[in-house]
């Protein structure tokens, strides 16, 4: 469980970026939402110990990120960024994905393991030689994943995900996202799409000004009058509740709504 205790951060010379936010996150898939500014990316950098709280604390599986430093976090808490090209400096594919798994002192054997494994999670086997820069957008994302897998963490943050993607790859990303929440990891979603976290959210954290605004079910956000927000409702739901269907996740459910109703 990470536990976010009454967390302000002041970054030096400017406006508090957090101000009082307390949450916990387990084993569940979270979208963190908000408009530019809101404090998403700031809340995030504090659970694996990238930033440190400027007042209150910030507890990950009973360690304290004041008093660990952010290479005992990563075993933990894995994180991808926004622009993946950010975390890529190795020649190829598996050097990359071997570089978190060798960092932890692991044997040749596991380290190979570990990379075979990573891949096969992302559909990425048989690029190992391939440079990572040669690779298209989906691909680096899921590079980027696999380089996080490697280490084993038990939460994931991803920084928004699908940014940038095609619908195929984006479609990629988010099977990626459904397995390894059913096997078990904690999932975090920096995201600005709505229609992602309509369909893949178990419960939303809002950020507005630094605080969190709501924190509570998927149904209950879009309830909100998020253009107060910034934020926009997804076009299925809009259209779902002018014909009188209510609540859907999906364009399944939608049609299968549909059909009940006639």
């Amino acid at each position: 469980m990470i536990k976010v205790r009454n967390l302000w951060h002041v970054y030096e010379g400017k406006k508090e970026a957090l101000r009082g936010v307390s949450l916990t996150f387990g084993n569940e898939i979270v979208a963190l939402v908000g408009p530019n500014g809101s404090g998403k990316t700031t809340l995030a950098k504090h659970l694996n110990g990238l930033l440190k709280p400027t007042k209150g604390e910030v507890i990950v599986d009973g360690m304290n990120t004041k008093e660990h430093t952010v290479a005992e976090l990563a075993r933990v808490v894995g994180y991808v960024f926004q622009n993946p090209e950010h975390m890529f400096f190795e020649e190829n594919v598996f050097k990359e994905v071997a570089f978190g798994p060798k960092n932890l002192g692991l044997s040749t054997e596991e380290i190979e393991e570990r990379v075979k494994w990573a891949l096969k999670q992302v559909n990425l086997e048989g690029y190992e030689d391939r440079s990572p820069y040669s690779l298209s957008g989906g691909e680096k994302q899921r590079l980027a994943i696999a380089c996080i897998l490697a280490m084993k963490p038990k939460y994931l943050i991803l920084d928004e995900p699908t940014t940038g993607l095609d619908e195929k790859n984006a479609e990629r990303v988010k099977d990626i996202i459904r397995k390894l929440y059913k096997e078990g990891h904690g999932i975090l979603l920096i995201t600005h799409e709505m229609d992602f976290v309509l369909e893949l959210a178990e419960r939303v954290v809002l950020l507005y000004n630094g605080k969190e605004v709501f924190d509570g079910d998927v149904e209950g956000f879009f309830e909100l009058d998020l253009r107060k927000y910034g934020l926009d409702h997804p076009k299925l739901l809009t259209i779902s509740k002018e014909v009188g269907l209510g609540f859907v996740r999906s364009v399944e459910e939608f049609v299968n709504a549909l059909e009940m109703r006639t």
